[in-house]
């Protein structure tokens, strides 16, 4: 004899953006990882900047540094200490050209792993450029109360990391959960 357990199912809404709720707007600083770029030519670093921008949040701070352990770090450890920055955007060195250091740089720093973001940021990917997102180190996670985000330097990269993840995971309007209710000042304010 089979038993079957029915247990009762609660309706529940899909995921997604509830324009009735406020939006809370994040303090993100965006850090671009390479050897060669510049201000001018940092279409990457740019996308980020211009992006977050565009959804209402701040763009607190941006910067190039060098294909190197000890600047990337110095960079980071620098705003994850800043009060005033609460998400940590780095785009470049996440791949496997020997000078590829980001998530060596990074990892180190962090007091959790955010494993999720990873899997999430390939999938989206999948869906742009195929198997290559096999060629991404990308990675996240918390330094302090300070959320980092690393993905890859390509302008392509950014733009799916941006519009198939991070604004959705950066919006407090998204149910059941963003990211928004984690960061110290949002706390009890945006769940």
């Amino acid at each position: 004899m089979t038993v079957t357990l029915a247990l009762p199912v609660k309706a529940s809404k899909a995921p997604g953006v509830n324009p009735d709720l406020p939006f809370y707007p994040l303090a993100i600083a965006v850090l671009t990882v390479s050897d060669t770029r510049t201000e001018q030519t940092d279409t990457s670093g740019g996308l980020l900047a211009q992006r977050l921008q565009a959804a209402g949040h701040l763009l607190s701070a941006k910067a190039i540094v060098a294909d190197e352990v000890d600047a990337i770090q110095a960079q980071v450890r620098a705003w994850a200490d800043d009060p005033q920055i609460d998400v940590i955007l780095t785009t470049g060195g996440t791949g496997f050209a020997p000078r590829d250091v980001t998530p060596e740089a990074v990892r180190p720093l962090l007091a959790r792993e955010m494993d999720g973001f990873s899997v999430v940021f390939h999938q989206a990917s999948q869906t742009t450029v195929g198997i290559s997102t096999l060629q991404s180190r990308a990675l996240a996670g918390q330094i302090g109360e300070t959320f980092i985000f690393c993905v890859p330097g390509s302008t392509g990269a950014c733009r799916d990391a941006w519009d198939l993840v991070l604004a959705l995971e950066f919006d407090s309007r998204f149910k059941p959960c963003s990211l928004v209710g984690q960061i110290p000042r949002y706390r009890g304010v945006c769940s």
